[in-house]
């Protein structure tokens, strides 16, 4: 009788044994969206919510924002607005600054996460409205210590944001409110896109509005609108708006980081053309430079 080695015996064992076995497929829970894994805001919104390094650059900009506050109140000649928006005799005006409100002071993570669960591939604005009626964001790292600064300085913030006005005014102030941040008894200071005082949807008008009664000393934002008017544009001609203030940002004007959303994103789709409405992946992939 001829013998075979153990070794042999057993994978002959294992190999008849899976002759009618069915394999096993690698599948994605029934309850999460196949389009959430490859979801493009996946990185950055998980960045923005749970990263160190996020938490550090918010903390630095405030801090260095502090200490250009303290320059610009010893400089009577010192104001942070574009070419044309000061008036005259603005040096004899009380002081503040203009701060944009999401994503700025206040963070709407929650809200980009639930967009990646639900796979939400574009901007819905009653998902947005919804959400802004929760009163639910919160103030980011640092900020409120850094507007209780500001106002201890004897400077007032006046916050220019696109949220609504007026189907987002009450909440908005609501939350600013609830999260520790100085607004006026009559809210006077919270400036919305359509506000009947500027009704203009870029933010010159409001800044301009400010610069009647105050010297406005320093500029707060996550977006190239913040700052300037005119970037709706493609991605040259938004870095040649910027291009004479260069020597103002960490000084006079504060970016926050955002890679979450923003104008930066249709400016690429600006440059892509007609192609960006059937193919905006595409688009961005082509937009990536590997030299």
């Amino acid at each position: 009788m001829r013998t075979f080695p153990l070794s042999f015996v057993l994978f002959l064992i294992a190999a008849l044994s899976g002759c009618g076995s069915t394999p096993v497929r690698d599948t994605a829970p029934a309850d999460r969206p196949a389009a959430a894994a490859a979801h493009d805001n996946l990185n950055a919104t998980l960045w923005m919510e749970s990263a160190a390094e996020y938490e550090a650059a918010v903390r630095g900009a405030y801090t260095a924002a502090k200490r250009s506050l303290d320059t610009a109140l010893a400089t009577p000649s010192w104001h942070a607005l574009p070419r044309g928006e000061a008036p005259l005799g603005f040096e004899s005006l009380p002081p503040a600054i203009i701060v944009d409100a999401d994503e700025t002071f206040i963070s709407n993570e929650p809200f980009q996460a639930r967009v990646i669960r639900d796979a939400v591939k574009d901007f819905d604005y009653d998902r947005w409205l919804a959400w802004t009626n929760e009163r639910k964001a919160t103030a980011l790292p640092g900020a409120v210590d850094f507007a209780q600064y500001v106002a201890s300085r004897g400077v007032t913030i006046f916050y220019v944001t696109n949220r609504d006005y007026p189907a987002e005014y009450e909440s908005t102030v609501a939350n600013l409110r609830a999260q520790g941040f100085p607004v006026a008894d009559d809210a006077g200071n919270v400036l919305l896109r359509g506000t009947p005082r500027a009704p203009s949807k870029e933010k010159g008008e409001r800044r301009k509005l400010v610069a009647q009664t105050h010297r406005v000393l320093l500029l707060l934002g996550d977006n190239l609108g913040d700052f300037l008017d005119g970037i709706n544009a493609g991605t040259q001609q938004r870095r040649n708006v910027m291009a004479p203030y260069a020597a103002w940002w960490g000084e006079r004007w504060f970016m926050l980081p955002n890679p979450s959303y923003g104008s930066w994103e249709s400016a690429v789709m600006k440059d892509c053309g007609e192609r960006a409405d059937t193919d905006p992946t595409g688009c961005k992939r082509d937009a990536l430079r590997y030299d």
